[in-house]
């Protein structure tokens, strides 16, 4: 039985980069106000009694440095809301960990002696060939496609050009296809795998197909348990 677990970047943080901003604007907002209250104090000390000066400038001034202020602290709360959601949206798919996916990616994991994909051609080709390429864009594998029009499943069994069988890893589909004018027909691409963990990363929830990285928003379908 498998045991879902999340990874262990499941427990999402703010980004450095957003965390980093955020606390940096803040520091300056403190730096500037300070610098501004203490002349504003100095001037006010050494002002003329019988000509004092216009403070309305003075109070202009600080009323934006309170939106300001204001306005990071929304900033933070919302960067706040979001990498809660994101970690809902991560444990919510726990039950998903050991299911099969179709997912609208290019590439899926050599894993047992199989690769799943499936390639779309919008309208009839007069000639039409399927590349396997490795992770390096390395093609290592090729061979004739089906030219009709529709979707078609291709199951590669890991075997390369030189006859031998590819290591497992992540590999994928480019559909190379022309119609009777020669002019290139552009095909859709999709990958097959299963599910082995769900993690966060840079605040996206993302399945693990087999070391292949596959954000949720790339969910196509769920293929059903086999009994």
């Amino acid at each position: 039985m498998i045991t879902p677990t999340v990874a262990a970047t499941t427990t999402p943080t703010a980004s450095p980069a957003t965390s980093s901003t955020s606390s940096g604007d803040a520091s300056l907002l403190g730096s500037n106000l300070n610098t501004f209250l203490t002349l504003l104090t100095t001037q006010l000390k050494n002002q003329d009694p019988t000509s004092p000066m216009d403070t309305n400038q003075f109070t202009q001034q600080l009323v934006e440095f309170s939106a300001v202020e204001q306005q990071i602290n929304t900033n933070k709360n919302l960067q706040t809301l979001i990498t809660l959601q994101t970690s809902s949206e991560a444990i919510a798919a726990l039950p998903m960990v050991g299911k099969t996916i179709q997912y609208n990616e290019s590439t899926a994991p050599l894993s047992n002696g199989q690769a799943s994909f499936t390639y779309t051609l919008p309208t009839k080709a007069a000639a039409a060939n399927l590349l396997v390429e490795d992770a390096n864009g390395n093609i290592v594998y090729a061979t004739t496609a089906d030219t009709s029009a529709g979707s078609h499943s291709f199951l590669w069994n890991g075997q390369n050009l030189a006859g031998t069988t590819s290591p497992d890893g992540a590999y994928s589909l480019a559909i190379v296809a022309a119609d009777a004018t020669g002019k290139a027909i552009s095909a859709t691409v999709t990958a097959t795998g299963k599910v082995d963990g769900v993690s966060v990363d840079n605040s996206v929830p993302t399945f693990d197909v087999g070391g292949v990285k596959v954000p949720m928003s790339d969910l196509l379908t769920v293929q059903p348990s086999s009994n």
